[in-house]
């Protein structure tokens, strides 16, 4: 039985709605092992810089980095492309860039979601603009609408277009500690 929650005075506009859980703490752990294997695998001969998306990567990051049996650098970037707390603005602003070169080297960028394409679009250019050898993507999740025009490496889980909070990602910086990810009914 998948569990519900309400949310409580704390949440301004949002107190009162119901949130069900999407994916399982346990869900999340087994997908993530299965990624950090894939990736140690496609990287057995190399030493990426990863790359966490902050905020909301940083759990998932975290624990993927846990799951990666090979040596790497990490660093992190942090953007910005909401408008308000739950639709994108269709722009992204660079609010911390890498202290790394990244110059000749493999990249893989660790994101929390991807809703729009918009920001992945932006670091998949703001990475290639900095001659990286290779640019790759993981991606927790990724929305059933989303539309890009390249390939994702590392999908964890496709979702439905509902907003989604819980195991780093928010709602107006809230509900990030959650150990699983919550939709919105």
């Amino acid at each position: 039985m998948k569990k519900e929650m309400v949310l409580g005075p704390n949440y301004g506009q949002y107190s009162g709605q119901k949130l069900y859980e999407l994916l399982s703490e346990e869900t999340l752990k087994q997908r993530v092992r299965e990624i950090g294997k894939l990736i140690s695998k496609d990287y057995s001969d190399k030493t990426p810089v990863f790359i966490g998306v902050l905020n909301g990567s940083f759990i998932f990051f975290s624990d993927l980095l846990r799951e990666i049996d090979i040596d790497g650098e990490v660093d992190f970037i942090k953007i910005w492309s909401y408008a308000d707390e739950t639709k994108t603005s269709g722009s992204v602003k660079l609010i911390k860039d890498v202290s790394c070169n990244i110059s000749c080297r493999d990249v893989i960028v660790v994101e929390d979601i991807v809703d729009s394409g918009i920001s992945m679009k932006y670091l998949k250019n703001r990475f290639e603009d900095s001659n990286a050898r290779s640019v790759r993507f993981v991606a927790l999740l990724i929305k059933e609408s989303t539309k890009i025009d390249f390939t994702l490496d590392y999908i964890g889980f496709t979702i439905p277009d509902k907003f989604v909070v819980g195991y780093g990602l928010d709602l107006a910086q809230k509900l990030r500690n959650l150990k699983s990810i919550y939709a919105f009914k």
